[in-house]
């Protein structure tokens, strides 16, 4: 690619929810490697939408996030966009035009999606022909779970069997699991605050490595869990995947709350959305929950049952809006 050239590519891709979470960063990395591994499915309704224009004309990059210039964001962007730039061998400044249907840095997996986004459409702008994985292994490097938003259905990060490989690749990426129709599971999401969390998942996950006591009972469970919650989607087993995706995401918030200063990511709203979700599972309704680092919650429910789950949770208190998502593609280019 010459450097004087006008290149424009857009891509949209959509956040995933872990139900066997990611919290915490390998120790000595420089390219984001997590320290857990993790399997989540990827959301239909949610979206990023991004356009790159690389221009010579352009003194400097610029960000447009949701029809507004940000400045506070743009260094993080524009240092994964370097990356990319270097590997085509082009210094072009580039306009990053952005977009979310949801509401962003709130608890909704915005990074993951919108870091999906920017690799698929600088892949395809830059003229790089990057394969699916070293994709995937340069959205992770960006943002640890924007890996997983390259695919659609059921994916994970399984971390031994990474095999290490130089930058900017790093060794760990995702893997598709199973497609969307293997299993065709409905989210709910229960919006609680349409607000910014007050500590980015980054900062929170560095917290809680340097200064909680559970953090090394919390990473040595994880790859069993990874397991078993692969063998429960694969069986389309709905009772014991919600007792373990639950089990995770109890652990992850307690290792969240014991950090030093503690972690609260949750609302009063979000315990009373967990209580009723986990009384209506006993009831008899194929439902339960997860809660990401923010305070929204996640009904995830069998196939058919959307609808019911969508009303019981919109008549909750505290709840503001209800999104009803069934599981979507990975991340794409399009016209």
């Amino acid at each position: 690619m010459t450097d004087n050239a006008i290149r424009q590519a857009t891509a949209i891709a959509h956040p995933n929810i872990a139900l066997i979470k990611y919290w915490g960063k390998a120790e000595n990395t420089t390219e984001n490697e997590p320290a857990v591994s993790s399997l989540s499915i990827t959301l239909d309704e949610l979206a990023t939408r991004t356009t790159l224009t690389f221009d010579t004309a352009y003194k400097t990059d610029r960000l447009t996030l949701n029809g507004k210039p940000d400045t506070a964001k743009l260094p993080r962007i524009s240092s994964a966009l370097s990356v990319m730039r270097q590997l085509a061998g082009i210094t072009t400044p580039c306009h990053i035009d952005t977009s979310n249907n949801f509401p962003t840095g709130a608890g909704l997996a915005s990074s993951a999606s919108g870091f999906a986004a920017l690799v698929v459409a600088a892949n395809q702008a830059l003229d790089l022909n990057l394969s699916l994985q070293q994709q995937s292994k340069l959205a992770r490097a960006m943002s640890g779970s924007a890996a997983r938003s390259l695919f659609g259905g059921f994916s994970k990060i399984y971390l031994p069997h990474a095999q290490l490989e130089p930058a900017p690749f790093g060794s760990n990426y995702a893997e598709p699991v199973a497609p969307a129709d293997h299993w065709p599971l409905e989210v709910c999401v229960g919006v609680v605050s349409e607000e910014e969390k007050a500590i980015g998942s980054t900062a929170g996950m560095e917290n809680s490595r340097n200064t909680s006591p559970y953090y090394s009972a919390w990473t040595a469970g994880n790859d069993a869990d990874v397991i078993n919650a692969e063998a429960l989607v694969q069986a389309r087993d709905f009772d014991k995947l919600a007792e373990l995706s639950e089990f995770s995401c109890l652990k992850m918030h307690a290792l969240a709350l014991a950090s030093r200063p503690a972690l609260l990511y949750w609302s009063g709203a979000t315990m009373d959305a967990m209580r009723a979700i986990q009384r209506w599972r006993a009831e008899g309704t194929p439902v339960f929950f997860t809660v990401d680092a923010g305070p929204q919650i996640k009904a995830i429910c069998a196939p058919g049952y959307g609808e019911l789950v969508a009303q019981r949770l919109s008549e909750l208190s505290g709840i503001k809006r209800v999104i009803r998502c069934r599981l979507g593609q990975g991340a794409r280019l399009l016209d």
